[in-house]
């Protein structure tokens, strides 16, 4: 099934022709053409019968005895086969908001999303001929989709490289829109735009994943922290010696580094100790 123009005329043109036989059949009904009459009353009839009214952005499909005839696009008044059966559907952008939805993560954890999806009708025939009720078939492929798409990544990538639904949720969401358009091709549907708009631990292990998100980086913090620490004691010792400002044999540049890297390192403030006596 595929969509395509049905025929049609003006309606105004129409109207014109269904008025000039009316006043054909009362002309001849006064002049006695009962018959001239009686057929021109049935051919007035029949062009009232095919008048159809087309609304911005909508299509107008039309049947004639169960055969698909084609469809109408351009807005307006128009007149096409009589006693034709007549649909509508809306070719306008709609939005489609899925409900939270609990799915595991590759990983098994149990995660909540949600997307939006932006979409609209390109082909009226597949729309309303392909599937039962587009709308519904939108909407259950849309979450179908979703699932499948959240299943394949982790929550967040704590080690390694690779793609997250945290960490690349514009990556997730064009990966998206990608299946989900292959899945609603059928129904003619072309899917614009596709967004994540909730993206949870589920509640269960919400606690527990904030800790290991919390303790992550802890230990990333501390590894600058200790990164920056060496290679401030090592441009401190350096530049000692080569000042000359003192001389320090194996056992002071130890305690010089331990000191330093202590106060350094250490997430409170260093307390001096002076002292008065010799490390020896």
């Amino acid at each position: 099934m595929k969509e395509n123009k049905a025929w049609s005329i003006s309606g105004f043109v129409g109207l014109l022709l269904m008025l000039g036989f009316i006043a054909l059949a009362i002309y001849s009904l006064i002049n006695d053409g009962v018959v001239l009459g009686v057929i021109s009353i049935v051919i007035a009839v029949t062009l009232l019968a095919s008048f159809t009214v087309v609304q911005p952005n909508q299509a107008q499909v039309i049947t004639f005895f169960g055969k698909y005839i084609g469809s109408i696009r351009s807005s307006g008044f128009w007149m096409t086969i009589p006693f034709s059966f007549q649909k509508k559907v809306s070719l306008r952008v709609r939005n489609f908001n899925s409900v939270k939805l609990k799915v595991n993560d590759i990983e098994g954890n149990p995660i909540e999303i949600a997307a939006v999806v932006v979409f609209r009708v390109t082909d009226s025939a597949k729309a309303l001929f392909e599937v039962e009720k587009y709308e519904v078939f939108v909407e259950i492929q849309s979450e179908t989709a979703l699932r499948h798409v959240a299943s394949k990544y982790p929550y967040d990538r704590f080690e390694g490289n690779g793609y997250s639904l945290r960490g690349n949720a514009e990556e997730v969401a064009a990966e998206l829109g990608e299946e989900l358009q292959k899945r609603l091709q059928v129904a003619g549907v072309e899917v614009i735009e596709t967004r994540l708009t909730h993206l949870a631990y589920a509640t269960e292990i919400a606690s527990a994943m904030l800790q290991r998100q919390q303790a992550s980086a802890i230990i990333s913090a501390r590894e600058k922290i200790l990164e920056g620490a060496v290679t401030m004691v090592q441009m401190a010792i350096t530049r000692i010696e080569t000042e000359g400002i003192v001389q320090l044999d194996e056992e002071r540049k130890a305690a010089m580094i331990n000191n330093l890297m202590v106060a350094i390192v250490s997430d409170r403030s260093a307390q001096p100790i002076i002292n008065t006596g010799t490390i020896y």
